[in-house]
């Protein structure tokens, strides 16, 4: 039997988090590459959780009047 500690549990829940210039040289991001460039921070990591309501954030609030 394994016995597996809560404290392994919620290590295993982290996400990967990447800085501004990995992300913009993804794949995954390619097709909004000038959007990040412009939402993201020089020195500042992100998870893809975070990059993904960054981005519905701005569609939602930044359409042209």
């Amino acid at each position: 039997m394994i016995i597996i500690s809560t404290d392994e549990i919620k290590e295993v829940k982290k996400e990967i988090v990447f800085t501004k210039n990995t992300i913009l040289n993804s794949k995954k991001y390619a097709k909004r590459r000038d959007l990040l460039s412009v939402l993201l921070k020089d020195n500042q990591t992100y998870t893809t959780s975070q990059i993904e309501k960054l981005m519905a954030d701005f569609m939602k609030k930044g359409k042209v009047k």
